[in-house]
C-alpha cells in the first residue's frame, strides 16, 4: 500500500494583534489568532483534502487544548500532539500600512516548545506510514534542544525512507541561544531533505549569492533566468541530496500592493512561474506556507506536470493574500480557479 499521509512538525503559537490597522501601542483590545508556519501548512493540506498530521509541544492548559482543537475543527489530525510545559509561544504581530512597515515581535522562551527534548516523541511510530515529513528552520532556531529534537525527528525520517521537505524560514530575531549556527546548523538539516522552499532573500542569505533583483511593479517583468539558473545549479551543487528546490518572490509595491512569482528548480529544469499581481492584499502573514501547502498538494494532483505544479503554489500563495490570519484556507477548487483566471492551468 503507497504511503499518503503528511507530517508537519513545530510550534503552534497564539498571534496578538490590535484591531484594524492600529499599533500595538494604540487601543486597549488585542484581537488573537492561532499560527505557526508549520500548522500553517498542515492547514492548507487539510482544507485541500490532505491526510495532514501535525506534531508539536503545547501546555496542558485550555490554552493550549484550544489551539489543537482550531486545528482539529480545520480537519488537522492533531492525536499525536505533546502535551507538557508551561505555556504557548505567542507573537505579536502590527500590519503594514502606507510606508510603516510591518512588525513581528516574538515571545517564544521558555515555551512548551521551547523545552522539547530528543526521546519526547515516538517518531518511528508518527512516521511509520508517513509519505512526507515537513519541518521549517524556525524549529532549529527556538532552543539548542528543539534542534536536537528536529535532528532527531529528520534522521528517523532518513532512515525509514519518508520524503523530507524543508522551508528555510530563516528568521534572525529567534537566534538567540548561546552557541547558536544558524547557517551551519540550517545546512546541516538541508543536508538530510529532499524538498525544499525558501524566499529569494532567504535563499541569497543562506548561499551567500547575491540575488538577480525581482523589482516587478506588474506582471510584464523579465526575470533574469540564466542568472537564477546558474544561481540554482551552485546550490544543487552544495546539497546533492536536494532534487527540488522552489523559490518565492514577493515585491512589495506598497503595503497593500504585491508582486508574486515563483521559480522551481527540480532535477537540472529550471520552471518560472508567471507574475501575479495582488493589488489588495489583506494579511501577507503566511504566504510562503501556502506556497509549501500547495506545492505537496500539487505533486499529488498533477504529478507528471512540474510546471502545472509551480502554478498551482503560486496560485495557492497569491489566495493566503486576500485570507486574515496565519491559515490559508483556500480549497482545492478555489485555487484551480485562480489557475484558470491568470492561465495558469
Amino acid at each position: 500500500m503507497s504511503r499518503k499521509k503528511i507530517v508537519t512538525f513545530g510550534e503552534l503559537l497564539l498571534r496578538f494583534s490590535k484591531p484594524g490597522q492600529l499599533r500595538l501601542t494604540q487601543g486597549d483590545l488585542f484581537t488573537s489568532k492561532y499560527g505557526g508556519s508549520e500548522a500553517n501548512v498542515a492547514v492548507s493540506l487539510a482544507t485541500q483534502g490532505e491526510d495532514v498530521t501535525y506534531i508539536t509541544r503545547l501546555p496542558d492548559t485550555p490554552v493550549g487544548h484550544a489551539g489543537a482543537m482550531n486545528l482539529a475543527q480545520l480537519g488537522v489530525d492533531t492525536s499525536e500532539v505533546l502535551y507538557g510545559g508551561q505555556r504557548i509561544g505567542t507573537y505579536y504581530f502590527e500590519p503594514a500600512a502606507g510606508m510603516r512597515a510591518a512588525k513581528v515581535i516574538y515571545d517564544r522562551s521558555g515555551s512548551a516548545y521551547y523545552d522539547l527534548k530528543p526521546g519526547m516523541i515516538p517518531w518511528r511510530k508518527i512516521l511509520q506510514d508517513c509519505a512526507y515529513f515537513h519541518v521549517s528552520g524556525i524549529t532549529a532556531a527556538i532552543s539548542s534542544q528543539a534542534a536536537e529534537a528536529t535532528f532527531e525527528a529528520l534522521d528517523i525520517a532518513d532512515e525509514l525512507g519518508v520524503t523530507i521537505c524543508f522551508d528555510i524560514n530563516y528568521r534572525k530575531n529567534l537566534w538567540k541561544y548561546e552557541g547558536a549556527q544558524p547557517r551551519e546548523t540550517l545546512s546541516s538539516m538541508l543536508s538530510r531533505c529532499d524538498m525544499m522552499f525558501g524566499d529569494a532573500i532567504e535563499f541569497e542569505w543562506l548561499s551567500q549569492h547575491k540575488q538577480p533583483p525581482f523589482t516587478a511593479t506588474d506582471s510584464n517583468f523579465e526575470m533574469q533566468m540564466k542568472e537564477y539558473g546558474e544561481w540554482f545549479n551552485e546550490l544543487h551543487a552544495q546539497y546533492p541530496r536536494l532534487k527540488n528546490w522552489m523559490m518565492g518572490m514577493r515585491n512589495i509595491v506598497s503595503s497593500n500592493h504585491h508582486t508574486l512569482t515563483a521559480l522551481l528548480w527540480t532535477e537540472g529544469e529550471l520552471l518560472q512561474a508567471p507574475i501575479i499581481d495582488i493589488p489588495d492584499v489583506i494579511d501577507p502573514v503566511g504566504v510562503g506556507d501556502a506556497f509549501m501547502g500547495g506545492w505537496l498538494h500539487a505533486i499529488n494532483i498533477f504529478s507528471d506536470d512540474k510546471q502545472k505544479q509551480l502554478n498551482y503554489s503560486l496560485a495557492a500563495a497569491a489566495l493566503k493574500n486576500t485570507i486574515p490570519g496565519d491559515f490559508n484556507l483556500s480549497t482545492e477548487n478555489e485555487i484551480t480557479d485562480v489557475m484558470q483566471q491568470y492561465d495558469l492551468i
